[in-house]
């Protein structure tokens, strides 16, 4: 396959991307993280380069797929020098950050002549290694034909939402309802253990009436033995769903289980527990737990 491609950000999720594409036939040849003991990890791995600056990676690749953390992240590279001999070259973002800024990032890329898409995820790291991710795409139809081939390789379902910024849009509203599930799962659970049910029947009536959520199967089992391996952290939970609340106020809507939720999770990070999985909201719900409502 003739392009080359290039991964800024190459955390759990990112670095799973990489590792996907390169063993799908394409050429990884650049990879940058802030991190540099990780980047260079990786490029041993994949015998690629890690570029110490942002301007390598549009150098060395063709089609640059962008995976960090947060708004203030994203504009940061591409103002540093992402964009430098940009012209002809693809973006891909991955990120979950603002509608707006995907709308800015088109702006900057077309200035240099080069392309941009959002390709949102509404997945995790294993499905970033099995290239089963759920890929909401928006930008000019074009720019999605073009990544198509190589969107393909990464995701089980890839669909088309729109313009810039109307798939960020749909992310912020899926993770709004997800972490909202979460937290009302981790309060059904919660509620069960001090009236002293067993969870495992709990768990398994949920599933079979209207308390069946994707979250029981992702979350259920891990908040009743307290395992919140991080694959989608409190933190995350925290700004997406605030990505979510901004656009409800632009609305000029309240939205009053999303906010409760976003102070649940806003909760986590203030005691410490930020960094754990979102299934970690239950520490806040289980009598006797770390974080319990005094």
């Amino acid at each position: 396959m003739a392009e080359k491609i290039g991964i800024v950000g190459v955390g759990r999720m990112g670095a799973n991307m990489a590792r996907r594409l390169q063993e799908t036939g394409f050429t990884v040849a650049a990879v940058f993280d802030t991190n540099a003991a990780v980047a260079q990890a990786l490029a041993q791995e994949l015998n690629c380069t890690a570029a110490t600056d942002l301007k390598t990676i549009t150098a060395l690749a063709d089609v640059i797929l962008t995976v960090v953390s947060d708004d203030q992240a994203m504009k940061k590279i591409f103002t540093s020098g992402l964009l430098v001999r940009a012209k002809g070259k693809l973006f891909i973002n991955c990120a979950t950050v603002s509608p707006a800024i995907h709308v800015w990032v088109e702006q900057k890329c077309a200035a240099k002549g080069a392309s941009s898409l959002e390709a949102c995820m509404a997945s995790s790291i294993t499905q970033a290694r099995q290239g089963s991710l759920y890929l909401m795409c928006g930008g000019r139809e074009e720019v999605f034909h073009r990544a198509q081939p190589i969107l393909e390789k990464l995701s089980a379902s890839l669909r088309y939402i729109g313009a810039a910024g109307t798939a960020a849009q749909v992310k912020a509203l899926v993770n709004m309802v997800m972490n909202a599930n979460t937290a009302a799962l981790a309060e059904g659970l919660g509620l069960g253990a001090a009236l002293n049910l067993d969870l495992t029947m709990l768990r398994e009536v949920f599933s079979q009436t209207g308390a069946r959520s994707g979250v029981l199967q992702t979350d259920g089992e891990d908040m009743q033995n307290r395992d919140h391996s991080c694959f989608f952290s409190a933190a995350h939970a925290a700004k997406d769903s605030g990505i979510a609340l901004k656009l409800a106020k632009a609305q000029g809507l309240n939205l009053p289980l999303a906010t409760a939720t976003k102070k649940q999770y806003d909760r986590m990070i203030k005691i410490g527990l930020g960094e754990l999985d979102k299934s970690g909201i239950a520490e806040l719900t289980f009598k006797g737990r770390k974080g319990e409502a005094a």
